[in-house]
C-alpha cells in the first residue's frame, strides 16, 4: 500500500454534471473511503486543514472531500433544476454507483451532516459510519407552515427567475477587487479566522474582467419550498443504523443544543463530544478533530 502525501483534485462526471472534489492518502479500493462532505456555501477546501492529520493517523484510508453541485469547483444545476435537500441525497447516490463504493465512512459539517443522515437512513448499507461536525438532525417546521413554506419558496424562486430574464434585465454581478476583499465579506458574516476563510474563498471565487466573483450558484440563497416536519425528521434519525459520533463546537451554532434533545436518544448508537470552537470547529481544531475521528473508526 502506498500513500500519496499530496492533495488532489479530483473529478466525478454524474448524469447532467460533474463533481469536483479534493483526494489524499492511500490509493482508493472499495471498502476504505473516508467521505467528507461540507457545509452550505462551503466548499471542500474547509477539509483541507484536517488532510496532513488524516494523512498522518489514518494512512489506511482515501480521504475525498467534494464540492457540492453549485459549490466550489462543482458544476451548478441546470436552468430547469433547484437544489431540493432530497436531490443532495441523489447526487451521494449518483457518486456511489459511479464509483462502485460499497460502504464508507462520512465525516460531514452542517449541511453535510443533514444530507449525510439521510442518505444513510435510505441506504443503511452503504454507510459504515458518520461523523457529524456541528450538525444533528434536520431543519424542521411545524406543519401548520407547510402552505406558507410552499408560497415563500416558490416566490423567492420567481423573483430570482425574473431578476435572471430578459423582462428584467440581467442581474448585476458583485465583484471584490481582490482576494483579501472576498475573504474579508467573508469573515463578515461568520465565524471564521481569516485563514480559514481564506481556504473557502480562494476555491469559491472566479476571476474576471470586472474582478472576482463567487463561483456558488445564486439559486442556493432561495427559500426551500419545503421542510421536514420534526416527526419526519426523527423518523429519519430513528432509521440510521449505523454509529454516529457528534463534535460540536462551544460557540457552533444554537440549533445543535436543540438538536441533540430532539434527536440523540434516536440513533442506535450516539455519541457527543464538544471541543471547544465555534461552527467550524473542524477547522478550528483539525488535529483533534482527526483523533476523535480514529479513536471512533477503531471502536
Amino acid at each position: 500500500m502506498f500513500t500519496d502525501n499530496t492533495v488532489k483534485e479530483v473529478n466525478y462526471t454524474l448524469e447532467t454534471m460533474s463533481l469536483q472534489g479534493l483526494v489524499c492518502g492511500s490509493e482508493e479500493s472499495e471498502d476504505n473511503i473516508l467521505l467528507c462532505l461540507h457545509g452550505w456555501l462551503d466548499n471542500a477546501a474547509s477539509f483541507s486543514p484536517l488532510m496532513p492529520y488524516f494523512q498522518k493517523v489514518l494512512a489506511d484510508k482515501h480521504i475525498v472531500a467534494i464540492d457540492w453541485p453549485g459549490h466550489g469547483n462543482s458544476s451548478h444545476k441546470s436552468l430547469d433544476a433547484h437544489y431540493h435537500f432530497v436531490d443532495w441525497v441523489y447526487d451521494l447516490l449518483q457518486l456511489f454507483e459511479l464509483n462502485h463504493w460499497k460502504q464508507v465512512d462520512i465525516v460531514a459539517h452542517s449541511m453535510g451532516g443533514m444530507v449525510a443522515s439521510a442518505f444513510a437512513a435510505a441506504f443503511p448499507e452503504k454507510v459504515k459510519s458518520i461523523t457529524l461536525i456541528d450538525s444533528i438532525g434536520f431543519v424542521s417546521t411545524e406543519a401548520e407552515q407547510t402552505t406558507k413554506q410552499l408560497r415563500d419558496g416558490m416566490l423567492s424562486r420567481f423573483k430570482g427567475s425574473m431578476i435572471n430574464s430578459q423582462q428584467v434585465g440581467v442581474k448585476k454581478k458583485n465583484y471584490h477587487v481582490s482576494v483579501d476583499s472576498a475573504v474579508k465579506a467573508r469573515v463578515n458574516v461568520s465565524d471564521l479566522s481569516y485563514d480559514h476563510a481564506k481556504l473557502i474563498v480562494e476555491r469559491g471565487i472566479i476571476k474576471e474582467a470586472q474582478g472576482y466573483r463567487w463561483r456558488s450558484d445564486a439559486r442556493l440563497r432561495n427559500t426551500s419550498p419545503y421542510r421536514l416536519t420534526l416527526k419526519q425528521a426523527q423518523q429519519f434519525i430513528r432509521d440510521i443504523k449505523c454509529p454516529v459520533q457528534l463534535i460540536y463546537g462551544s460557540n457552533g451554532m444554537d440549533m445543535v443544543s436543540l438538536g441533540i434533545k430532539h434527536f440523540g436518544s434516536l440513533f442506535k448508537e450516539f455519541t457527543s463530544i464538544e471541543l471547544e470552537g465555534g461552527h467550524h470547529v473542524h477547522m478550528e481544531q483539525s488535529e483533534k478533530i482527526v483523533e476523535l475521528v480514529k479513536h471512533f473508526l477503531a471502536e
